[in-house]
């Protein structure tokens, strides 16, 4: 069990709403888990009875259509909840995409812990919307215009759920999508994808570092140009 006073989402996460005796104690009944890369928390038409918080690291939500093909829907970055309290069956696949740590619990520990503190209801709704808000922006992002707005955008979204502020994105980050997973997502190819990033450097934008580090060199332009 990770110390809530040494959770990097302490701060953020729905638990935030709880008084620290009542977050410990809801974390003694779970557990913190650490998935790989590419390692499944929950499964589509699996049963499943457990809730986690997203701690460090990122995981997909997506769907596989009758052809096969995946479709991802959504990104859950740090301090996100994951878990559907109202079905018993799971009606998507949640899978790490990079090394992520959580801390799981189950559900009728959580329910019990709702019903004794109502705040933590409250807490996860806002959570849930502003989850939907923003699936719903990450969806947009391909029925942009041009190629370069659309990485730009997306570029951009990334760096603010990375980011410790609402207000501004992270100046460095590591990006969780692969090239291939960002083309999926935006409806490119992987080539236009990796083109219009190497673009965005040269008009000096944005720096890369590595396979997937990001420095936001010029967040506001890059903000006008995904507008």
């Amino acid at each position: 069990m990770l110390e809530c006073d040494q959770c990097p989402v302490r701060n953020r996460a729905a638990c935030a709403s709880l008084s620290q005796e009542d977050r410990q104690e809801l974390a003694r009944a779970g557990r913190t888990v650490t998935l790989a890369r590419g390692e499944t928390l929950f499964a589509a038409g699996e049963s499943n009875e457990r809730c986690a918080t997203l701690i460090s690291g990122a995981l997909k939500v997506s769907q596989v259509d009758a052809s096969g093909d995946e479709h991802m829907l959504a990104l859950i970055h740090p301090a996100g909840f994951i878990g559907e309290l109202f079905t018993p069956f799971a009606t998507h696949d949640v899978t790490a995409l990079t090394e992520s740590r959580l801390c799981v619990f189950s559900r009728s520990q959580l329910n019990r812990t709702m019903t004794e503190h109502p705040e933590l209801a409250q807490a996860l709704l806002q959570r849930a919307q502003a989850d939907v808000h923003s699936a719903r922006n990450l969806l947009a992002l391909s029925n942009r215009r041009s190629a370069q707005s659309q990485v730009a955008g997306l570029v951009l979204a990334l760096g603010h759920a990375a980011s410790d502020s609402p207000c501004h994105s992270a100046a460095q980050f590591d990006l969780p999508l692969t090239r291939g997973e960002m083309a999926e997502l935006l409806g490119l190819t992987i080539e236009t994808v990796s083109r219009q990033l190497s673009a965005l450097e040269t008009k000096g934008l944005l720096r890369r570092k590595g396979s997937r580090g990001i420095e936001l060199t010029e967040p506001k332009r890059l903000a006008e140009l995904a507008a």
